[in-house]
């Protein structure tokens, strides 16, 4: 992998799927120094040749796995996992144990919000992005109509 700039904050970022991967290439593209963690080794294939960051393979749910990935010099915590459950344990952990000032989680069902509350965790819900774009969408295409 890339230059890793052991003194920089880094974003450490849980989850190499289709998000994870593009955030973390994203960010590696820009020159900030990126870790990325994920269970599924094969996941990192998404990540670009270009990547500069650094992987762990590993359940970040382990607290082992989180110090592993240097989450006490984390700036920036980003949960991306496909299991709200397991976003929900990651992201109050890095608050709670790691006191990591800035998380930020995608959680699918925007019901479960409540278990975020007083953790000042910065949530991400797909289902209202999708529908504000769409909406956004059709209110452009009405007003071309007009």
């Amino acid at each position: 992998m890339g230059i890793f700039n052991k003194d920089e904050a880094h974003t450490l970022i849980v989850g190499s799927g289709r998000l994870g991967a593009s955030l973390a290439n994203e960010l590696s593209d820009q020159g900030k120094n990126v870790i990325v963690v994920d269970s599924d080794k094969s996941s990192f294939r998404k990540l670009s040749p270009s990547f500069g960051g650094l992987t762990v393979t590993g359940d970040a749910t382990s607290i082992n796995v989180l110090k592993e990935a240097q989450i006490e010099k984390a700036g920036v915590v980003i949960v991306v996992t496909n299991d709200d459950n397991i976003n929900i344990m990651i992201s109050q952990m890095a608050k709670e144990l790691f006191d990591r000032e800035k998380v930020i989680s995608r959680l699918y069902d925007p019901d479960r919000r409540t278990v975020y509350e007083g953790f000042e965790i910065d949530l991400i819900y797909p289902a209202v992005l999708s529908v504000n774009e769409i909406n956004r969408i059709l209110q452009e295409k009405d007003s071309e109509e007009r």
